[in-house]
């Protein structure tokens, strides 16, 4: 199902925002939004975290990046400073294949992440990076695996609104039915008042094509 659920959200560019009203409301990453505009990604999400201010671990886990993996790096403790820059977004886009990449944290070299169009998706941007030494990891451990299981193996939908992700939970027959039903029920909004010419309160919340 899973690969169902991303050939459908591909095929029909359904949006963040749709993907998020299938999830009643939930599922999007707060506060990232895309560095450059008008990409559209769906995929299989690698998760790998950083922390502590240094990207060591970063490094040591990014070589394992599959083709077509969007690649989501959770940030824990590192401040201000930015996890990678043009480097990294490189031999991942390029060499690992990777679809796209989604930080909790801040980048670094934004002026080449611009000039490349790289499809990356982050918190903000700043000139100082972390460090590259191999630091004690203060997170616990089990906290650690909580997260990895969370959101490693899940599926994320990447867009100029920002990313959601649905979780491996909702990989079956009735989330892509409800899938179905939103597009469905967009185009049906969309005829109303295109079509139709009613306004958003009989559409939207008053649901008057129902009666007919």
């Amino acid at each position: 199902m899973k690969t169902e659920i991303i050939d459908y959200i591909a095929s029909n560019r359904v949006s963040s925002t749709e993907v998020a009203d299938a999830l009643y409301k939930t599922g999007a990453i707060p506060g990232v939004s895309a560095i450059n505009r008008q990409h559209f990604k769906v995929g299989n999400v690698f998760w790998v975290f950083a922390c502590d201010g240094t990207n060591w671990h970063v490094h040591e886990q990014i070589r394992h990046v599959a083709r077509g993996d969007i690649v989501f790096i959770d940030v824990f403790n590192c401040g201000d400073r930015a996890i990678f820059g043009d480097l990294a977004s490189k031999y991942l886009l390029l060499y690992r294949h990777a679809k796209a990449i989604v930080v909790t944290g801040y980048v670094r070299d934004v002026h080449r992440l611009i000039k490349e169009n790289w499809p990356i998706w982050c918190l903000g941007f700043t000139p100082i990076g972390c460090v590259n030494e191999n630091l004690a990891i203060s997170i616990p451990p089990d906290a650690l695996a909580e997260r990895r299981e969370q959101y490693h193996g899940a599926i994320a939908v990447c867009d100029d609104s920002g990313v959601v992700i649905i979780p491996k939970e909702k990989h079956t027959r009735e989330f892509l039915d409800r899938l179905h039903f939103m597009e469905q029920q967009e185009d049906t909004w969309y005829e109303c008042i295109d079509r139709k010419k009613w306004d958003t309160f009989d559409t939207i919340c008053l649901k008057k094509y129902l009666e007919q």
